[in-house]
């Protein structure tokens, strides 16, 4: 038998019309009690919702972004009618324990004499010694993370100052702890080059020794192109190619489309010119749109023909991908551009 439980934002004290900024669950998640269910932020901290009860999640009714205050609905939870009476009683339990502390006494007492008595007694269950964390404590405490996600990542040993958050504005998620520990465990650290490349990690250097410097943060958008652009300078062969073409009749024809294009509120530009005529010579020559597998064994020939195009933005080096080129025309690829 089981019974549908409203699961309430709990008392968070002065605090009104706080944030949501993460939902831990979603529907038909197992839960336990005091599993967080959500992040809440205020203007000084942040803190994690506990479930109070276990079961399974019917509905959630909240979503990242929300206002919450206290007693607003978070979710219901399916809850076994056994859990339900055991949460009710726990409270009598703890009452009961409290009035009898002689009886407590005895039962303790006679416990210990029966087992040193002669009994063999089986010898506990040692759990395995914390994780010691050779980290920088103010910088871990200063990461942009849940208290629960603080929690895991103590248990794996993480140091969450190394983490970069890529959950809203640049919080750090279980996934991205997770995938910190794939890239430790894989001998890479996250954000350097791949395991086996040859290339010595490059030392740190303290330039305040040769005169005055200023430390500027990096964008999330420059922490995510550098990777990138750093994975691709060492797995891709890196290619430039110049040469020289009469573009006359080009151009009088892309100046033909102006009218057409100004209904449409696009802009042609020689860009999408350059789109096509590099569709066509890939479709030519489809060696130059494959991949080596991983084990180096075989040709990965992509039937499909998606085109990078880097554009240098005030935030960063920022490349949108314009996916299936030969098959659209030069209106609908000016529009995607912009």
């Amino acid at each position: 038998m089981s019974k549908i439980k409203d699961v309430l934002v709990p008392d968070i004290g002065e605090f009104d019309a706080v944030e949501v900024i993460e939902v831990l669950v979603k529907s038909g998640d197992a839960v336990s009690v005091e599993d967080p269910l959500l992040t809440m932020e205020s203007d000084k901290a942040s803190m994690d919702v506990p479930s109070p009860f276990s079961g399974t999640v019917k509905t959630v009714k909240i979503k990242a972004g929300d206002k919450v205050s206290q007693n607003d609905l978070i979710l219901t939870l399916v809850v076994k009618e056994l859990e339900t009476a055991v949460t009710e009683t726990s409270a009598e339990t703890e009452n009961s324990e409290a009035t009898a502390p002689e009886t407590k006494d005895i039962v303790s007492t006679r416990k210990s004499e029966s087992t040193s008595s002669g009994a063999v007694s089986k010898e506990p269950a040692r759990r395995p010694p914390p994780i010691v964390m050779s980290v920088n404590q103010k910088s871990f405490l200063r990461a942009h993370a849940s208290p629960s996600i603080r929690k895991f990542a103590r248990e794996l040993g993480v140091d969450l100052s190394q983490v970069h958050g890529s959950g809203r504005k640049e919080r750090i998620t279980k996934e991205d702890v997770q995938e910190f520990v794939k890239q430790a465990l894989g001998g890479t650290a996250s954000g350097t080059a791949a395991a086996g490349s040859g290339i010595p990690a490059m030392p740190e250097i303290d330039f305040s020794k040769f005169g005055p410097v200023e430390i500027k943060p990096l964008s999330r958008i420059q922490k995510k192109a550098a990777v990138n652009l750093h994975r691709g300078w060492l797995n891709l062969p890196i290619v430039t190619h110049h040469d020289e073409a009469d573009i006359t009749e080009l151009e009088y024809f892309r100046k033909s489309l102006k009218d057409e294009a100004a209904k449409q509120g696009v802009k042609v530009t020689p860009l999408v010119f350059l789109l096509k005529a590099c569709a066509v010579a890939i479709r030519k020559h489809p060696n130059f749109n494959s991949s080596l597998t991983a084990d180096k064994e075989n040709l990965v020939l992509k039937k499909y023909l998606h085109i990078g195009v880097a554009v240098d933005t005030p935030d960063g080096l920022v490349v949108p991908v314009i996916r299936d080129v030969e098959q659209k025309g030069l209106l609908e690829l000016a529009k995607e551009l912009g």
